[in-house]
């Protein structure tokens, strides 16, 4: 990945309009298709402070720009544990999700899936939607994510009814692997490209396939479903236990580095949704201790006001700036 700041700086010298914005788009769209990106981050802007007349006219852009496009990923950085939060984005974030939503309706409002509203944004995040290159990194880098809740999962089922030592004994010990075994295959991409490495995100980010689920994974440490009480708890010793072992398999730990729970990519919470165990409440509570929750929930564009979407996006922040702020 060469170094590519955020579009919002890049093109503010140059961009007038939020129709300028997308021409840029298009022409990242096309230059990933010819060398053969499957998805480009990049698309964004880092405004948790103010935003810039370019930095808003790429904001405004962005409906139209994941529309027109199929490889680009855009991130909108809305807030930080520093900095606070920039209620006048979020606003205006609200009113772009369900434009996203509109403008991409005919392929299932795929631009969503494609969309991420960040709160303290890390500049090394290799993970799709939300990955860019930040501003603090190096020209050309190689940062790798590696996940696999399945594999917890099974390392799991091997010690089911130990004590609690075990149990996060057995998680430690898993995410080292899986961390060490990433960490092997960025050195040796780093080495042919001739490109430095810089990090490893271990993240447990789940997929629609049976087995592949954070939610099976908090079950089989104990919960009757996710939802119940001690979800929370159980999600905060998972992301816990999980950064614990990474860190111990390699120096070079970074970007987003917890478990992610979408439940619309996580076949074990659209179970608890559908038995009911697991409600928006509830998620907004899990989102305190996690990356993705809120996030990945399907609501209706249009039945929903920009500002049930503003309200939601604006509980995940603070509840997760709250959380930052105890740890800290």
């Amino acid at each position: 990945m060469y170094k590519r700041q955020p579009i919002g700086i890049v093109g503010a010298s140059a961009c007038k309009t939020p129709e300028d914005f997308v021409t840029i788009a298009k022409t990242l769209d096309k230059v990933a298709k010819e060398v053969g990106v499957n998805f480009l981050g990049g698309y964004s802007a880092l405004v948790s402070k103010g935003m810039t007349t370019a930095e808003e006219n790429l904001i405004k852009s962005i409906p139209q720009a994941l529309a027109c496009t199929e490889r680009v990923c855009s991130s909108v950085n809305v807030g930080s544990t520093k900095t606070g939060i920039n209620m006048d984005a979020v606003r205006l974030m609200g009113e772009i999700v369900l434009e996203t939503a509109q403008a991409t309706k005919e392929q299932d409002s795929l631009g969503c899936a494609k969309l991420v509203v960040f709160c303290n944004a890390p500049d090394d995040n290799p993970f799709m939607a939300g990955a860019f290159h930040g501003v603090t990194e190096a020209d050309a880098i190689i940062n790798v994510g590696v996940s696999g809740p399945g594999v917890v999962r099974h390392a799991l089922k091997k010690v089911r009814g130990e004590n609690f030592e075990v149990l996060c004994d057995t998680i430690k010990k898993t995410a080292f692997k899986i961390t060490r075994v990433g960490q092997l295959v960025a050195k040796e991409a780093s080495e042919r490209l001739n490109v430095p490495f810089g990090i490893i995100d271990l993240s447990l980010a789940p997929t629609p396939a049976i087995g592949d689920s954070v939610a099976d994974i908090l079950e089989e440490i104990g919960l009757e479903r996710a939802g119940a009480p001690g979800t929370t708890a159980a999600l905060a010793m998972l992301n816990d236990q999980v950064k614990k072992g990474g860190v111990m398999a390699s120096s070079y730990v970074g970007g987003l580095s917890g478990a992610f729970i979408p439940v619309s990519e996580d076949q074990g919470m659209i179970d608890a949704v559908k038995e009911g165990a697991l409600t928006i409440e509830k998620l907004e509570a899990m989102t305190c201790v996690c990356s993705v929750a809120v996030s990945y929930t399907h609501l209706r564009a249009h039945e929903t006001r920009h500002d049930l979407v503003c309200r939601l996006l604006l509980e995940k922040k603070k509840k997760k700036q709250l959380m930052l702020e105890k740890i800290l």
